[in-house]
């Protein structure tokens, strides 16, 4: 052996041991570190894995899950979640409200409620927020959330350009009245949604315009809120946190300090953390684990119900797509049962149609889907496709998810195997993954629906024709009267009559592909205290306490 090549081989022995010896010492570090919920529980303050990284904090441009959880502690609306039952209609700036038919309510605001910057907040912000959320210019996906007001939707469409013609008036500044298009005994529970929060006037038009949809209102050290806690510190990508509120009207209730919001995109990484006590909660639960954590039992592993459906949008634009058959033949060849069973493993049941739970919320859906490869491979022959054969190749559009690819292989499996059909998967972050699929720059793209209010019209207002949500070019004008119809109605069985006629149009056309009805499993440290749980994802945080093992 030459003396270069005795040279070279120490060489690369001293970098074998310097990476091993890191390895070891990185692995040191993650175990010996003190567990980071210790400090931060005797700190009050809450450390949550919130899923990706938001897409913004404005809650009328708002769609999205990650979200929704963050504006649950700097807003609040008229109506807000229990202390005891998220999912109750509690007192919220409204202390108390009266309606003799159902389409004529009236609020009466506290006197004490503030913005955080110690502003009174009155009845006025709430129409101004309203004209806002409608107002066409802000093009907000959730305007149809206010179109149970009178001429919102003619509003928000541009057909109408008087606001006062609007359903929503301030009385005086702390009494607000909402004329409806109908009886809605349950729009109380679609005020705890985010679209009917309010915003402020005051700080929004100090950084531009009402209709600006980048605007800097929305910063750390500008945002104004006006829940039991305000936005502290926004850094991208690393966490969101917010601390006590001090001109909250029920700041006594409180008992935390402050909630961290983490980013964590990866299942498995935010289970890591939570096992190496950096977490104490979770927003999910790697689908792997689901089994062992339900063996060992324990008090960290949960899974509640939820009023959510897993389903895949169809862009049915698409010439191939555009034909119902085609579609039809998708949904039958998922095998939802055996997906449950071998790849979620959790207490998830099949989706047999859109609306979670048959006969919950007193609606008995249609139960239209089934695993049906026969049918499946005869609907497909019959549009022009036998066997798959010349079949366009597509992707399944995912945001960035173990779970979410590990759910679409196995319906890329499934499509291959009982149809034929060549599927790629394409994976994007979630801000990137909610452009694509608001511009529809997709084939078939997986999704997610949490129930805004308990009622079967919140899984299916967002298919009607041009609403922000549909995202799948599908629309059907007896679906849309049907719906109409519905928020006419005063007598229940009758509206929910509607409501099925409507799904079952649904069903039939396919615009989405529904896979499985949520449970919610996920890990929660003992620490945490009068966490609730709630159908559909309600948090009433000022309730919510910390206390040292």
């Amino acid at each position: 052996m030459t003396s270069t090549t005795t040279k070279t081989w120490l060489i690369r022995l001293a970098v074998l041991v310097f990476l091993v010896g890191g390895a070891y010492a990185f692995h040191l570090w993650r175990t010996s570190r003190p567990p980071r919920i210790e400090q931060a529980t005797r700190e009050k303050r809450l450390l949550l894995g919130n899923g990706s990284e938001v897409s913004t904090l404005d809650p009328q441009l708002a769609t999205g899950q990650p979200e929704h959880m963050i504006f649950h502690a700097i807003f609040e609306g008229l109506v807000a979640p229990g202390v005891d039952d998220p999912d109750a209609n509690a007192p919220g700036v409204a202390s108390h409200w009266e309606t003799k038919d159902y389409i004529h309510w009236t609020f009466h605001l506290r006197p004490e409620a503030k913005w955080s910057d110690g502003t009174p907040l009155t009845s006025h912000d709430f129409v101004w927020s309203y004209e806002r959320m409608l107002n066409p210019g802000l093009i907000a996906q959730y305007a149809s959330m206010l179109f149970p007001l009178k001429n919102a939707e003619a509003y928000n469409k541009g057909e109408l350009k008087d606001f006062s013609q609007v359903g929503v008036k301030a009385k005086d500044d702390h009494t607000l009245e909402l004329e409806l298009v109908g009886p809605m005994s349950y729009v109380l529970g679609m005020m705890k949604h985010y679209a009917w929060f309010p915003v402020p006037r005051h700080v929004i038009e100090k950084f531009g315009s009402k209709t600006d949809r980048d605007s800097r209102w929305t910063r750390a050290g500008n945002m104004v809120g006006n829940g039991p806690f305000r936005l502290k510190e926004w850094r991208f990508t690393h966490s969101v946190t917010v601390d006590r509120n001090p001109h909250y009207w029920d700041a006594a209730t409180v008992k935390l300090n402050e909630l961290v919001f983490l980013p964590i995109k990866s299942d498995t990484t935010e289970e890591r953390a939570f096992r190496d006590r950096q977490l104490h909660v979770t927003m999910t639960v790697p689908l792997p684990k689901i089994p062992d954590y339900k063996k060992m039992g324990g008090d960290v592993f949960f899974s509640d119900p939820a009023l959510i459906v897993y389903f895949y949008r169809i862009n049915t634009t698409l010439p191939a797509l555009k034909d119902k058959r085609v579609r039809r033949a998708l949904a039958l060849a998922v095998d939802r049962d055996s997906l449950i069973k071998n790849v979620l493993r959790g207490d998830q049941k099949p989706a047999v149609g859109l609306t979670p739970y048959p006969k919950s919320m007193g609606y008995d859906g249609p139960q239209a889907l089934k695993y049906d490869v026969a049918e499946a491979k005869r609907l497909l022959a019959e549009a022009g496709y036998p066997d798959g054969k010349d079949f366009p190749r597509f992707d399944i559009l995912i945001n960035t998810s173990e779970g979410h690819r590990t759910i679409a292989e196995a319906i890329q499996e499934m499509w291959k195997k009982n149809l034929g059909i060549p599927v790629g998967i394409h994976n994007q972050d979630w801000q990137v993954y909610l452009e694509s699929q608001r511009t529809m720059k997709y084939s078939v793209c997986r999704a997610g629906w949490v129930a805004d209010y308990p009622d079967p019209f919140t899984f299916l207002s967002i298919w009607k024709t041009g609403d922000g949500n549909n995202e799948t070019g599908w629309s059907n004008a007896t679906y849309d009267e049907l719906l109409r119809k519905s928020t006419l109605e005063g007598d229940p069985a009758t509206r929910m009559g509607y409501l099925k006629e409507a799904e079952t149009i649904l069903m039939d056309e396919l615009p989405v592909v529904p896979i499985y009805w949520y449970v919610h499993s996920y890990l929660r440290a003992p620490e945490v205290k009068n966490w609730k749980p709630s159908v559909i994802e309600h948090r009433c945080y000022k309730a919510v306490d910390l206390e040292s093992r």
